[in-house]
């Protein structure tokens, strides 16, 4: 991205005091409640804002500074206004909520670019049990839990043991976006699939606390009575439901750890399995939520249970999915079970 030139005088940001802004600006966003995926982003959005003006620093810039930021990146990066909006929302959370000011107003149209309204991709069943056929092991079940329960693929990634209740048919997302949580649905259909795969997951636990490890992080709203070390444990009901298949050593503590499957290997195998089914569709993992919500609306299931399932704030985002209503609500059965 090529740079504009700072005001004159400006003080610019060594190397440092960017890294410091930029841990500032991600501890606020953390303690709002914002997703590890935001965080990331708007940590990007900043560092590239400030690159763009030679280092200078952001309490010096002003509102034109942040449109000729804008407009930059959307005609020459060529970015949609979804993403352009993104970044004018990471640098408002910069000014506002870091350096505690507003930037003054800017000159000309408004800096918020209106987001186009497109139909999100669906996949029909038949496409989902084929991409399903080309998949095998966790991620052949991960993506069948993305299909038929609705999940982000952070949100299944990031699954325990204690979220999947066998008895209830349902899984509880903790911590989900906004860090909301919610219930939804467990499809019968991958019931023992998913027992099976427990129990593998059991062994493998086992064996790892035979080796002295076995410790998975505890999320930092959990108290752990009378432990000053970081939040941790070795318990049955925190461990991932779907881990690595490799433990790495824990440099700081000396113990072997197993973070859970990272999403990217859940894209990758999503992707490659896409092809191999020979969908031309550009489907990527999020489209098999679309997929889940359009197909129980067209099954004749209210918007307001399909939000609930979702964890939408905003019915409106819901309504997205949707094109029409088809009937009264009934109990609701998951997609994927109603699939050939």
């Amino acid at each position: 991205m090529s740079a504009s030139g700072p005001p004159p005088g400006a003080r610019r940001l060594d190397p440092g005091q960017l890294a410091a802004l930029l841990e500032r600006l991600r501890t606020a966003a953390l303690q709002r409640g914002f997703s590890p995926h935001t965080v990331r982003a708007y940590d990007g959005w900043v560092r590239r804002f400030v690159v763009f003006h030679r280092q200078c620093d952001p309490s010096e810039l002003d509102a034109a500074d942040l449109r000729r930021f804008l407009d930059h990146a959307t005609l020459r990066g060529r970015v949609s206004a979804s993403t352009r909006n993104q970044a004018l929302n990471a640098l408002v959370f910069l000014y506002r909520d870091v350096l505690g000011r507003e930037p003054s107003p800017a000159p000309g149209p408004p800096l918020r670019a209106k987001p186009s309204s497109r139909v999100p991709l669906v996949l029909a069943p038949p496409e989902v049990e084929a991409i399903l056929k080309q998949l095998r092991g966790p991620c052949r079940l991960m993506v069948a839990i993305l299909y038929g329960s609705g999940l982000r693929v952070s949100e299944c990634c990031r699954l325990r043991v204690r979220d999947v209740d066998f008895a209830r048919d349902t899984l509880t997302v903790h911590d989900g976006k906004g860090l909301k949580d919610r219930v939804t649905l467990l499809p019968a259909r991958i019931k023992q699939a998913l027992r099976d795969h427990l129990d593998g997951v059991g062994y493998l636990h086992q064996a790892d606390l035979a080796r002295g490890g076995g410790r998975v992080p505890i999320p930092g709203n959990v108290s752990l009575a009378g432990s000053t070390a970081p939040r941790a444990s070795s318990e049955w009901p925190w461990q991932w439901v779907f881990p690595t298949a490799v433990a790495r050593l824990d440099r700081a503590t000396g113990e072997l750890v197993r973070n859970h499957i990272h999403e990217r290997v859940v894209q990758r195998e999503f992707a490659i399995a896409v092809r191999a089914a020979g969908i031309r569709k550009p489907a990527t993992c999020h489209s098999l939520r679309h997929s889940f919500a359009t197909q129980l609306h067209e099954t004749g299931h209210d918007l307001r249970t399909i939000q609930k399932l979702l964890g939408h704030n905003d019915i409106a985002t819901t309504l997205l999915y949707t094109r029409f209503s088809r009937g009264p609500a009934r109990p609701v059965r998951s997609p994927l079970d109603g699939a050939s």
